[in-house]
């Protein structure tokens, strides 16, 4: 979910936490999580590189297998930051997926577990897809229960820490505890309320890693258009204070390496080498028309970032798979920026 990538200041941390568990290292993966949704405006999956433990990945296997039965193949890499943040991979209940079955604690085997808490993450994001609420929401909400898609959707369908620490506020009736974890350290002074965890969202994300390109350039466009994974989609939105449409991010995001483009998707197209998608290499853009009734050819563009898939403004604004039905539709091709 979106979201969701390490934490730099918080990798001492990652690593005490294996200390805990007695892990000895963490291995890096690279899981290819794309949207299999029909267009734009579906809930995006997470995408990039995540760090977990081996003992974690020991279960990428069975994980990989449930989530293909329950629709949500391009979430693998969330569901093993969630073992990683419950279990560390070492406990026979690796999800912590028993109370989510009105069952006590540690009452399930490794596979019925991850079986479990697999569904149990399926049916909220089906949830969140119904209400419009984001992938952010989605991964409390596996901490919190269903009921915070609720809660979320109410107060504008946008996680947000403020909604998640509001919610256990409701819930605990106010009252704290002391968690010497140093995200709540760093947010709340070290407490936390009495209701499940308000940090659940920065604990999964610690886990995940911006992905690295060999282009410097690319590397700065790509760390800073990765700062709005998540933001909501805004027509006209240019900046970081009202959020992005797709040009406006792809103009935003390679000004902070020099480049300046244009504004509108139709113009940066107009000043592009144009070239085939099978051409395209990450840094390069990819260009869309009739995504909506724009008056020009070209209506959407997103940042290409290898694999066939790009970073874009959907709604979300995240990654996305190019060889789903409704981007080859649309496709025109990539551009390479003349420099």
């Amino acid at each position: 979910m979106k979201v969701m990538r390490l934490k730099i200041l918080l990798l001492a941390w990652g690593l005490g936490f294996l200390a805990l568990f007695g892990l000895l290292a963490f291995v890096a993966i690279f899981i290819s999580n794309e949207e299999d949704s029909t267009g734009s405006d579906g809930l995006i999956g997470d995408g990039g590189s995540i760090s977990v433990s081996a003992d974690v990945l020991k279960h990428q296997p069975m994980v990989e297998k449930y989530a293909k039965e329950y629709g949500i193949s391009e979430y693998v890499s969330t569901l093993l930051a969630i073992i990683q943040v419950e279990s560390g991979g070492k406990l026979s209940d690796v999800m912590q997926s028993s109370e989510s079955l009105g069952l006590p604690p540690n009452s399930l085997d490794t596979e019925a577990s991850i079986q479990q808490g697999t569904k149990y993450f399926a049916d909220l994001v089906r949830s969140a897809e119904a209400s419009g609420v984001d992938g952010n929401a989605v991964t409390q909400a596996y901490n919190y229960g269903g009921a915070f898609i609720d809660y979320v959707a109410k107060r504008g369908k946008q996680y947000s820490f403020e909604l998640a620490q509001s919610f256990a506020k409701e819930r605990s009736g106010g009252s704290k505890v002391t968690y010497t974890n140093p995200i709540a350290v760093k947010k709340n002074g070290g407490w936390r309320y009495l209701y499940g965890n308000m940090f659940y969202v920065d604990l999964v994300s610690q886990y995940f890693t911006s992905p690295q390109f060999d282009d410097e350039i690319v590397q700065i466009v790509m760390d800073e258009a990765l700062k709005y994974e998540g933001f909501p989609y805004v027509f006209g939105g240019d900046n970081p204070s009202t959020s992005f449409d797709c040009s406006g991010l792809t103009q935003w995001s390679y000004r902070k390496a020099g480049i300046n483009l244009p504004r509108t998707a139709q113009q940066q197209y107009d000043v592009t080498e144009h070239i085939s998608l099978s051409e395209a290499k990450p840094g390069d853009l990819v260009f869309f028309h009739s995504t909506y009734n724009s008056g020009t050819y070209v209506t959407h563009v997103g940042i290409y970032v290898g694999n066939n898939r790009m970073y874009n403004a959907g709604d979300p604004i995240g990654y996305a798979d190019l060889t789903t039905a409704y981007w080859q539709k649309h496709l025109i091709g990539a551009g390479r920026i003349k420099q």
